[in-house]
């Protein structure tokens, strides 16, 4: 399964770290060992729904936890019946990588 989590706490962060809340839900991720790949919009993670479902909700309370008033996330799953593993963020974007 690959899923596409953005999070949206309010405020972001503090005056000496902006995206302080941001950050919170990110190591959170980081430390789960899943694959993930940050991006300036979102962050991406592949692997199983039983790994990811709860790190989703874990993400968005991590939000909470480093003290934002609220937060708003938007997650976007992809999913196969036939071959999952199919689902991966390299095989989805190889083709479409610049090289930096």
């Amino acid at each position: 399964m690959l899923v596409e989590i953005q999070v949206l706490p309010n405020p972001t962060g503090t005056d000496d770290a902006p995206y302080h809340y941001v950050d919170a839900a990110i190591a959170r991720i980081a430390g789960s060992g899943v694959r993930y790949e940050v991006a300036a919009l979102g962050t991406t993670l592949e692997g199983t729904p039983d790994e990811l479902w709860p790190l989703l909700r874990a993400a968005h309370e991590a939000t909470l936890t480093a003290g934002a008033a609220q937060v708003v996330t938007v997650i976007k799953l992809a999913a196969s019946a036939q071959d999952d593993a199919a689902l991966t963020i390299e095989r989805l974007t190889a083709a479409h990588r610049s090289e930096q």
